[in-house]
């Protein structure tokens, strides 16, 4: 199973919430929380929904919340990933 990227976490959050015009995804967003990007905790449900099926991973509600990082969501869904091969 391939790996969640940067870029691909960023294509999934446009695609279930859209993009917040006062925060630039292009840019190093890897230490900021979800809620400081702009995504509240529905947003980050359908993102974890959609990784989920595309990555064949199980993601608790527990995992992902407002106070999540990309960086630790994207720690969270490899690991899990690397656990499956």
């Amino acid at each position: 199973m391939a790996q969640l990227t940067l870029d691909a976490l960023r294509t999934i959050l446009v695609a279930c919430a859209g993009e917040d015009d006062s925060v630039d995804l292009s840019g190093d967003i890897l230490d900021v929380t979800f809620e400081d990007l702009g995504y509240d905790s529905l947003a980050l449900m359908e993102s974890a929904s959609r990784i989920e099926r595309e990555f064949g991973v199980s993601l608790s509600d527990d995992d992902v919340n407002e106070e999540l990082t990309p960086r630790l969501l994207l720690d969270l869904v490899n690991a899990t990933v690397a656990e499956a091969a």
